[in-house]
């Protein structure tokens, strides 16, 4: 008779996907997952992949879920977590776009 509180993920999410989309990433907004696909700031997503490590952030390059060019990031961690990794994501961001 228990359930999870799903809220917090919804929250994780919205936090997540506006806050990459105010810096300029292309996301594909999810509905019902705990990850989010991002479009990499380049056509290999192995390579962003390896730039992104280089901020210490963990995305996974989504060739293997079928979706090319794009990393997918799991938002089922904390909100702080979350909220800690966006100036890395800036950062990231203006790596590729001087």
């Amino acid at each position: 008779g228990m359930c999870a509180d799903i809220s917090k993920y919804d929250r994780n999410r919205r936090l997540l996907y506006n806050s990459l989309g105010e810096m300029g990433y292309e996301a594909v907004e999810p509905k019902w997952a705990f990850y989010l696909f991002v479009k990499a700031l380049e056509p290999d997503a192995n390579a962003f992949y390896e730039k992104a490590k280089k901020h210490e952030l963990l995305l996974v390059p989504s060739d293997s879920f079928g979706v090319e060019g794009y990393v997918r990031i799991s938002y089922c961690v904390s909100y702080e977590q979350i909220e800690r990794s966006l100036p890395a994501f800036k950062k990231l961001y203006e790596e590729y776009k001087k």
